[in-house]
């Protein structure tokens, strides 16, 4: 079937679960409104694609290129996993040396895409896009409170190292403020005599002086700050179409679109053992796949487990082998036998969205990275939050005291909680119908109707489409 007749979209991934996830499932909503999308990748990324191309394989094609070379890039690394958070300045500005094939690959194209949708770690692209002569898209895999606070940050880097140690964002809907090691990691990392360092800052900038912007978020959650980008950009083209998980209906089948199981054995046993548990009574704790708890925090964290006398299902990524020697995401001597039946670790990869979404489970430990605070909201179960870096410290902030949906437990890197009181807090709050409970099924409860028929989210997904197919139509 030929696509001609179609809206043509290029679609420029950042290399990271957390962010192509969410941006393929966007793709894929694109592509069952109508949409043909050129989506660009390294080769190491393409398998990530596979199941997408399998269900859209003449409206979805892809442009592999190279990935750049960069001298704190080990070869052969072509996705954050494989280098860690600190790789993302290097990554940025590798990938930003992709401009020219992009170029060359535009110009050679005999139906070239009328926009550019890009993660925001991409910011570089909108003078891509310039150069191109279509608009860019900022796709955020994160939140609309999170773009808040990076617009104000990078406009106003003087006031990120205050005397007193405490940021203030008056420009903000409710004023809030930050320690300033809670202040997201790049924008404290900023050295204004590095060139990769400015070549990021005018990245973040371009972001909200892009022609749109898009968030897998939905206005119920985040409606204020909606509205506050909305007057900053000076446009109403600003598009809340998330949570994007629930449209992929990934929360059916975790294999779907990108979200390939490799340990389906552990995946059955957890399902099983949850089975046996009563609803509501099972507390899962996870903090991702990038943070590994040093050995002090998973002492105290494995002590408040017992303690709490909580049914428990703990997924301890595994670590290398420096970080089991140092004793990093190590379980203390003995503790798999003295809980016995009431606790269950999982080593390595877990099904989270099954797992969030069984019945047995009621409350989430969590590093409030954005996709676990999603599933945890579409799920409807109450987060125990402990941010640890990057943006999780403005998402802890939103679910405990903008939406009451959430109760902080610790916070920091390298903060350990004093596991007597992390006992109580989780015995606390697995017991009964908390409010911040209620609130967080009512949250699911929005969630679902963001993105049923006729919900927000719905409708501003056929808006962003509309729009496009306008591009298209004015570019003839």
């Amino acid at each position: 079937m030929s696509t001609s007749g179609k809206t043509h979209i290029l679609v420029f991934p950042y290399p990271a679960q957390g962010h192509m996830l969410p941006i393929l499932d966007l793709t894929h909503q694109l592509a069952l409104h109508g949409l043909s999308i050129t989506i660009l990748v390294t080769p190491k990324n393409l398998p990530t694609l596979t199941p997408l191309l399998h269900t859209h394989p003449s409206s979805i094609q892809t442009v592999v290129l190279p990935f750049p070379p960069h001298p704190k890039i080990p070869p052969g690394v072509e996705n954050i996993k494989d280098i860690g958070n600190h790789g993302n300045l290097y990554v940025i500005n590798a990938l930003a040396d992709l401009q020219a094939p992009i170029v060359h690959w535009f110009s050679s194209h005999p139906n070239p895409p009328v926009a550019l949708l890009s993660d925001f770690f991409l910011g570089w692209t909108l003078h891509l896009a310039h150069q191109l002569g279509i608009p860019r898209i900022t796709f955020y895999s994160s939140g609309a409170f999170l773009a808040s606070v990076f617009h104000y940050c990078w406009r106003n880097l003087d006031k990120m190292r205050p005397s007193s140690g405490i940021v203030h964002f008056p420009d903000l809907p409710r004023s809030p403020s930050f320690k300033q090691d809670q202040v997201p990691s790049v924008v404290r990392c900023h050295r204004e005599s590095d060139p990769e360092s400015e070549l990021l800052r005018n990245s973040m900038l371009a972001n909200t002086e892009s022609w749109g912007c898009v968030f897998n978020s939905f206005e119920d959650l985040e409606a204020e700050y909606f509205a506050h980008l909305r007057t900053k950009m000076g446009h109403s083209r600003v598009y809340a179409v998330g949570p994007l998980s629930l449209t992929a209906a990934a929360a059916a089948d975790d294999s779907n679109l990108g979200r390939a199981n490799p340990n389906k054995d552990s995946g059955a046993n957890v399902m099983t053992w949850l089975d046996g548990s009563p609803d509501g009574s099972v507390l899962y704790v996870c903090f991702g796949s990038q943070k590994l708890p040093n050995r002090q925090q998973m002492e105290a964290l494995a002590s408040g487990l017992e303690r709490s006398g909580v049914r428990f299902v703990w997924a301890v990524k595994t670590g290398s082998a420096q970080q089991v020697k140092d004793g990093s995401g190590v379980l203390p001597d003995g503790f798999e036998e003295r809980v016995g039946g009431r606790g269950l670790v999982i080593k390595g990869w877990a099904p989270q969205v099954l797992i969030l979404g069984h019945k047995a489970v009621g409350g989430f430990v969590s590093h409030c990275g954005w996709n676990s605070v999603l599933e945890a909201i579409v799920a409807g179960v109450l987060i125990l939050g402990w941010p640890m870096e990057a943006d999780q410290f403005v998402n802890a902030k939103l679910l405990a005291e903008d939406m009451g949906v959430a109760v902080k437990v610790c916070e920091g890197d390298n903060a350990v909680p004093d596991p007597a009181e992390l006992g109580k807090v989780i015995s606390k709050s697995m017991t009964g119908e908390t409010p911040e409970k209620v609130r967080a099924k009512e949250l699911r409860d929005k969630a679902f109707a963001a993105v049923g028929s006729g919900g927000s989210s719905s409708k501003q997904l056929h808006e962003l489409v509309k729009e496009l197919d306008q591009v298209k139509v004015g570019r003839k």
